[in-house]
């Protein structure tokens, strides 16, 4: 009995250090944007605050080329998402209903592409870009932000598609649907799952890059919100206020997405990596 006791506990009380460890920053970054600056640079720290302002957030939002870099950044994280989507979806249909000579190597690349750092290839990148003349426009980054994401995507909605009978595709073409009918009308609706978790993990990935922005975009009418938050401090000194509630404005897209398709998001990915 004491150890069933011990069993059900460890594992809950590690669920709640682990939580609260990574739950802490988030929380103490929003509290720190309401803060006034007084309780923000207090010798003792105020946990809860309770006098908020808004002042951080207008001297945010009033930042200089802020609206351009937001602009910039859903510009480029949206294109990359629906690019991402409609490639990965042709791509997983032809890998889990064809076949094909060179199919499984094509699934290895795509897993050795998964693994590797995009951060090795930068001065690659940054060459091919400067040689096709191509720096400061945000069509690069919207093409390799949407190559970053295809590997994991692909993978996940393969492991979707092939999860889906081939007798339902069988059906529908029998009844006089073509292949493509067949795949828009049967299989594309039960890939909501699959194509909400990958859809997250791109938004994510294009909403957060840093490194290709900064060496791609030094215009900064051309740069998005990643290279804003680390620049901001600069602009504003030691402004913590501003600085947590820049933070917090860029953070909150995110937190939103995941809170609304969270379940979807977690199902999605899990059952995608083991089916197929």
């Amino acid at each position: 009995m004491k150890r069933s006791i011990f069993g059900r506990f460890w594992p809950n009380a590690t669920a709640v250090v682990l939580c609260v460890a990574f739950a802490f920053p988030v929380y103490w970054m929003f509290a720190t944007a309401f803060k006034p600056t007084g309780d923000i640079i207090a010798e003792n720290p105020v946990w809860f605050p309770t006098d908020f302002t808004f002042e951080h957030f207008s001297k945010a939002v009033n930042a200089d080329h802020f609206w351009t870099l937001v602009r910039n950044s859903v510009t480029v994280t949206a294109l990359s998402v629906v690019f991402s989507m409609v490639i990965a979806l042709l791509a997983a249909f032809a890998l889990s209903r064809m076949r094909f000579k060179g199919r499984r190597g094509i699934i290895v690349v795509f897993m050795l592409a998964q693994m590797a750092p995009w951060e090795v290839m930068i001065i690659a990148i940054y060459m091919l870009v400067r040689d096709s003349e191509m720096l400061n426009s945000l069509v690069p980054l919207t093409v390799f932000y949407t190559m970053m994401v295809l590997p994991l995507t692909i993978l996940t909605l393969r492991g979707y598609v092939a999860a889906v009978p081939k007798e339902l595709e069988e059906s529908a073409m029998v009844d006089g649907c073509t292949r493509t009918q067949a795949f828009i009308r049967v299989i594309f609706p039960l890939l909501a799952p699959g194509v909400m978790a990958t859809s997250l993990f791109g938004f994510i990935t294009a909403w957060n890059e840093y490194p290709l922005v900064l060496i791609l975009n030094k215009d900064v009418e051309k740069q998005t919100l990643p290279l804003w938050i680390s620049q901001f401090r600069t602009a504003f000194g030691d402004d913590w206020g501003a600085t947590m509630a820049a933070s917090s404005l860029f953070a909150l897209p995110i937190l939103i997405l995941f809170i609304f398709l969270q379940r979807k998001a977690v199902s999605g990915l899990t059952e995608g990596a083991v089916k197929g």
